[in-house]
């Protein structure tokens, strides 16, 4: 190893690491131009190379580039959605909510979403981003400055994407997908710091919805594509 080693967990969660994921941090530390630990966050598990939620620095000019380190699923993340429900209002509802969002919302391998799309709004959708769904009526504009980088980058050349990245993402708009993706309700237990608590709009006992999920197959297949380019290019 060329540098050591940190894995962010409690006591708790040290219980449940996996060894291929601590082997992946490890194995992470010895690559060339690692700049500071190789590290992981708690919700470190296993992934292809890099463990899911391994952090990573390497020197620009000694370093080396890993494409598709963590995995193929670009833009994969976490957002937290509350509502102005209670706690106490839906605890006597909750199979009827499964039921529910199990019938609203598409998921698992192949799941196919409501929302269909043609080229012209896919290429929209790419360069947009966040902002495009606003427009769309598919949320408030209001949550833009609670999105980072007001849920785009800039830089976006859709002319680059393959059409058969297009074709796998064309029916999987507003899905779950499936893996570790999850939709999963949950209330605000306790309140830590009561002024960034009231900015974000959050109260002891209140019901929110934590969604994980990513690009489908439309970052899969991106992300296959971009790296048969980087191993041809390897090989050179």
């Amino acid at each position: 190893m060329r540098t050591n080693g940190v894995i962010y967990v409690d006591t708790v969660l040290e219980k449940d690491l996996e060894s291929g994921s601590v082997e992946q941090v490890a194995n992470v530390a010895t690559l060339p131009g690692i700049v500071g630990a190789s590290m992981a966050m708690p919700d470190i598990h296993t992934g292809y190379g890099f463990p899911i939620g391994g952090v990573a620095a390497f020197d620009i000019k000694e370093g080396v580039i890993s494409p598709g380190g963590v995995g193929y699923d670009i833009n994969c993340g976490v957002r937290l959605l509350r509502s102005n429900l209670k706690r106490e209002t839906l605890v006597p509802r909750l199979k009827e909510l499964a039921d529910a969002l199990y019938n609203e919302i598409p998921s698992g391998v192949g799941s196919k979403g409501k929302i269909r799309l043609g080229p012209d709004e896919e290429e929209k959708l790419l360069l947009k981003g966040a902002r495009w769904a606003f427009e769309k009526g598919l949320g408030d504009v209001s949550d833009l400055e609670k999105i980072e980088s007001g849920g785009c980058l800039d830089g976006a050349d859709p002319s680059i994407i393959s059409q058969r990245a297009y074709e796998r993402g064309r029916a999987q708009q507003g899905t779950l997908g499936s893996g570790n993706h999850f939709l999963e309700v949950q209330y605000v237990d306790e309140i830590y710091d009561e002024k960034t608590a009231n900015a974000l709009g959050l109260f002891k006992d209140q019901i929110t919805v934590m969604i994980h999920t990513g690009s489908r197959g439309f970052g899969h297949q991106v992300c296959t594509d971009f790296l048969e380019v980087m191993s041809r290019a390897v090989q050179k």
